[in-house]
Order: C-alpha cells, then sequence, then structure tokens
C-alpha cells in the first residue's frame, strides 16, 4: 500500500508544471499574440502538445516513483530530488516566460537550462535507478525540440 501512495504522490507532483502552465497556455488574448508569431515550419498542431505533455509527465512521474522506491544512499537521491525539484521549476517558469509574459529571449535561456539540468538530473537518476534514467530521455529530447521551436520564434520575430 505504501508503494501504492509513493506512485500516485510521484505522478501527482510530476504534473505539477503541467497544471500551472495550463493558466498560461495560448488562449484569449495570448492565443492571438502567439498565433500572430511566425512559427517553424515544424511546429506541431495544439493538440499533439495536449497529447506528448501529459505523457512526459507521466514518464517522469514513473522515474520519480523508481528513485524514491530503491534503497540507495540518502546523498544520491538528495541529489536527484533537488534537480527533480528545480527542473520542475524551470518547466513551470519556461511557460511563464513566454505565453504569460511573451518574454521569447527569457523564455530560451530558461529552456537552455532546462535542458541542461534534465541531462544532470538523468545522470543524477542512473546509479540510482537506470530506468528512471531512461525515462528521463524522451522529455529530454522533447525539450531540445522545444528549443528549437522557441528559437526559431526568436528568431523570425
Amino acid at each position: 500500500m505504501k508503494k501504492i501512495f509513493r506512485f500516485i504522490f510521484a505522478v501527482i507532483v510530476s504534473f505539477i508544471p503541467g497544471v500551472i502552465g495550463m493558466m498560461f497556455t495560448p488562449r484569449g488574448a495570448s492565443d492571438a499574440w502567439y498565433n500572430a508569431l511566425n512559427k517553424s515550419a515544424l511546429t506541431p498542431d495544439g493538440w499533439v502538445f495536449a497529447v506528448v505533455w501529459p505523457m512526459l509527465y507521466l514518464l517522469l512521474g514513473i522515474a520519480l516513483f523508481m528513485v524514491m522506491n530503491n534503497e540507495k544512499t540518502r546523498l544520491s537521491k538528495t541529489r536527484a530530488y533537488s534537480l527533480f525539484v528545480f527542473q520542475m521549476i524551470l518547466n513551470a517558469l519556461w511557460t511563464y516566460l513566454f505565453f504569460g509574459l511573451h518574454m521569447v529571449g527569457a523564455a530560451m535561456i530558461v529552456l537552455l537550462v532546462l535542458v541542461l539540468v534534465s541531462i544532470w538530473m538523468a545522470r543524477a537518476f542512473y546509479p540510482i535507478s537506470r530506468n528512471a534514467a531512461y525515462l528521463v530521455w524522451p522529455y529530454i529530447i522533447w525539450s531540445v525540440f522545444a528549443m528549437y521551436l522557441n528559437g526559431t520564434i526568436l528568431f523570425l520575430n
């Protein structure tokens, strides 16, 4: 029963940036701003983001659960937990800067740091749970793609 509660906790925690991000996703005035931007030809339709992000948050939640359940040293888990929280903060901050404040350049910097922290997090997860580290990589790859999209908007506008 304890593992089930840990799993639920890990998944809920991993969705926090998504919940925060929903407050700033394009709709109303922000939607008009976003739609007016010049974007990459590779920019997916909005529904793709609505499908991909929950899957990525779920993978992060599963990875966090795997780290929580492994009986490794406290020190290695502390670093892993700290990096997990840091990347979550950066994830939510990017959405706020990009969609909330329309600060595309600042959002790009945050996204670059997010990718680097996520790689660091995957490396911190690896000695605790290799599978957890592997589950972080789709998030990293998607974040690199998001960085490309953000950079294209910055360059074209």
